[in-house]
């Protein structure tokens, strides 16, 4: 205990330190040549001749159109694992959405390493209080097996009505083990700032679950509402957070740094895309310890608030690395009624770090209730796929765990408040 006290000193004295370090500027981009007109009607002309024996060769009719949405399916969706073709109906399907209420099971989904994974199961719903985890590869949804499944056909299966149940099998490679989950669906509402309190010693918490518009105002009420109760520092909780509204995200970062100062900006082809974000709060605050938790359900949104007060050394990350979903998407609606999600530029934090399929790595690593298990070995998506066809799945049992994460921070916390009170009183003196 005494070593383990030491070490976490010698990590605030560093982190403390560090403050006078200036972060390493960034290279300029190199941009690619653009491919020649008539190269690309080359190509036209191999799809228009591919387009013409398929409709005479093939064994059964088939409608033009039919080919070409999954020509425009398979060409987007091999640009990243984040972009992709609806066709009308899913379209319609994802403004539902994003635009009113949907039946579902709660939770945020990405295709990683080219499986269906879970990036994070958002606080208080079915699928959170079933016991699906940051990380679990989705193999099979109602005994459909995922394998090439799209992130659009993947929400279709998973959104119904509320009330009605969907059964997913999910691979944790963390604990080898494949899991059963029949969830019931329900009508998803977040609220997005859970629990604000004082822990103790004037240690005041706030979890932020996902970054939705009242986000930044709802944190702001519990701040306030905290330092009335004596609150003279903060853990800021954005575990499992999956992200959500880009411009909210940056709001949040910004009650913390110094006016002016960069928050995250995004760069892409298309320089008229390119956005910075700097803080605006005219009030921050930026006195108090502060530490901010994360792990690998912790996507985009968070990872920019937790990239901004790590490079500018405003709070100590406590956790595990955070998923890397540092890019953005634009829905581009097109002539019949489809539309394509297309990436068009990525996230980089003030000191020009790149978050996307790289992440956030914390300052202090705890490993959520560390346990002694051997190194998952990567296993490609027929492997994972081969596996559950003879492992008998077993039946998901939902745990209440000691938090050792939230009691590293606590302790960090307090370490902070020990430093910044020696400083105080060797100014004095």
């Amino acid at each position: 205990m005494r070593k383990t006290r030491f070490a976490v000193w010698f990590l605030i004295v560093f982190f403390a330190l560090s403050n006078c370090l200036s972060a390493a500027p960034t290279a300029p981009a190199v941009k690619a040549t653009p491919e020649k007109e008539e190269d690309i009607y080359k190509q036209l002309e191999l799809f228009s001749d591919a387009l013409t024996i398929v409709r005479s060769e093939y064994v059964d009719d088939v409608k033009s159109k039919a080919l070409i949405y999954g020509a425009l399916k398979g060409m987007v969706q091999s640009l990243d694992k984040f972009s992709e073709f609806m066709d009308p109906e899913s379209y319609a399907e994802m403004k539902v959405e994003t635009e009113g209420e949907f039946g579902g099971i709660g939770i945020e989904i990405a295709v990683k390493d080219d499986l269906l994974t879970v990036i994070a199961p958002i606080d208080d719903t079915p699928a959170f209080k079933a016991g699906v985890k940051a990380g679990d590869r989705i193999v099979k949804i109602d005994k459909d097996i995922t394998r090439g499944i799209t992130l659009v056909e993947a929400v279709k299966k998973l959104r119904g009505k509320a009330g009605t149940p969907v059964t997913i099998t999910v691979l944790r490679e963390s604990e080898s083990k494949v899991l059963d989950f029949t969830i019931t669906r329900d009508i998803i509402k977040v609220k997005s700032i859970k629990n604000p309190r004082i822990l103790e010693e004037k240690i005041a918490y706030v979890k932020l679950s996902i970054f939705q518009e009242r986000s930044a105002k709802d944190l702001e009420d519990a701040l306030v509402d905290l330092e009335k109760q004596g609150m003279d520092s903060l853990i800021l909780d954005l575990r499992n957070d999956p992200g959500g509204l880009l411009n909210v995200a940056a709001e949040v970062a910004g009650k913390f740094l110094p006016t002016g100062e960069m928050i995250v900006y995004t760069k892409g082809r298309n320089e008229k895309k390119e956005m910075e974000f700097r803080v605006k709060e005219k009030k921050p605050r930026t006195d108090y310890p502060m530490v901010v938790l994360v792990d690998q359900g912790s996507a985009s949104g968070s990872e920019i608030v937790a990239g901004a007060l790590q490079d500018h050394k405003r709070a100590v990350l406590v956790g595990m690395k955070t998923f890397g979903k540092g890019s953005v998407q634009t829905v581009i609606p097109l002539s019949d009624g489809s539309a394509m999600r297309l990436t068009t530029s990525k996230y980089y934090t003030p000191s020009g770090r790149s978050i996307h399929g790289k992440g956030i790595m914390p300052d202090i690593v705890v490993e959520y209730k560390p346990v002694k298990k051997e190194e998952a070995s990567k296993q490609n998506p027929d492997e994972v796929f081969d596996k559950i066809e003879d492992q008998p799945q077993k039946p998901a049992v939902k745990k209440e765990e000691y938090d050792n994460q939230l009691q590293a921070a606590i302790d960090v916390i307090k370490t902070m408040k020990i430093y910044k009170s020696c400083i105080v009183q060797n100014g004095q003196k």
